[in-house]
C-alpha cells in the first residue's frame, strides 16, 4: 500500500534536513557500468592478490561490489589489499558516474524541497569523490554542500551510523528534524540507530521486499519520487 498525500506531509512537515543515499533515491549509479560485472572484476582483483580464497564459490558470484569488498574486509587482517581494493572500486564508481541515470523525479524534488529551505547531505556507502561528481554533473552541487562517503575503515559503512552522524553535525541538525531518504535496509538501521526519521524508496517489488524485511513500516515507503514533489508542493 502507497502512502497518501497526507501521510506523507505528515512525515515530511517536521523536515528541515535530508539525509540522501547516493545509489537509489538520487540516481542509478551502475546504470550503464553495470555493478554485477564490477563485482566480478573485483573478485579477478582479488584472485591477482592471492586472497580469493576469503570467498565461497557463492560468494564469488554476488552482484553487488560493496559486499564483496566488505566481506574480505571481515575475513582478512591486513589493511594493505583492503585498501587497494576500494581505491578500485572508488576508480570504478567514478568510471560510472557519465552513465549514471538520475532517478525519475530526483532532480526537481531535490530543487523543490532546497528552495524550500530544506538542507541536504549526501550519506552513502559509495565513494564521496563519485558522489560529488555525479552531483556537479547535474549541476546541484550548491544544494549539497555536505558529501560523506565510503572511508578507508570499511566496518563505518552502513549500517554502521558514522556518515549520518558526521551529517548531522556538520548540518547542526537534531535527529527529529532529520528524515533519511534511502533504498536499503542498511539505510533504515543506521537512520533508526541515530533516531531519524526515515523514508524508503523502492523503485521496484526486491527493493520492496527488502525494506519491508528491515522492518521499514509501508506507510514510510514510496514506489516514485513523484509522490514526495506533490506532497511538498501542497504543503503550506
Amino acid at each position: 500500500m502507497t502512502p497518501s498525500i497526507e501521510e506523507l506531509r505528515e512525515l515530511l512537515a517536521p523536515v528541515r534536513y535530508v539525509l540522501w543515499d547516493l545509489d537509489g533515491p538520487i540516481c542509478r549509479l551502475f546504470a550503464g557500468h553495470p555493478a554485477n560485472g564490477v563485482a566480478r572484476e573485483l573478485v579477478k582483483e582479488l584472485e591477482r592478490l592471492g586472497l580469493d580464497g576469503l570467498l565461497s564459490e557463492e560468494e564469488r558470484f554476488d552482484p553487488d561490489p560493496q559486499a564483496v569488498l566488505l566481506l574480505i574486509d571481515r575475513r582478512h587482517a591486513d589493511g594493505a589489499p583492503i585498501a587497494r581494493l576500494e581505491q578500485w572500486l572508488t576508480e570504478q564508481e567514478l568510471t560510472a558516474v557519465p552513465r549514471a541515470l538520475p532517478t525519475p523525479y530526483a532532480d526537481p524534488l531535490i530543487r523543490t524541497w532546497s528552495a524550500l529551505g530544506a538542507r541536504f547531505a549526501i550519506t552513502t556507502n559509495n565513494s564521496a569523490r563519485a558522489a560529488a561528481a555525479y552531483i556537479e554533473s547535474r549541476q546541484l552541487t550548491g544544494c549539497f554542500p555536505h558529501i560523506y562517503g565510503r572511508t578507508g575503515d570499511l566496518a563505518r559503512m552502513k549500517p554502521h551510523p558514522y556518515c549520518l552522524s558526521r551529517a548531522l553535525e556538520s548540518l547542526g541538525a537534531h535527529p527529529s528534524q532529520a528524515l533519511m531518504l534511502g533504498d536499503a535496509g542498511t539505510d533504515y538501521e543506521a537512520a533508526r540507530e541515530l533516531g531519524v526519521p526515515f523514508l524508503g524508496y523502492a523503485r521496484n517489488q526486491r527493493k520492496l521486499d527488502l525494506l519491508t524485511t528491515a522492518g521499514v513500516d509501508r506507510s514510510h515507503i514510496v514506489g516514485s519520487l513523484e509522490d514526495v514533489l506533490k506532497a511538498l508542493r501542497g504543503m503550506p
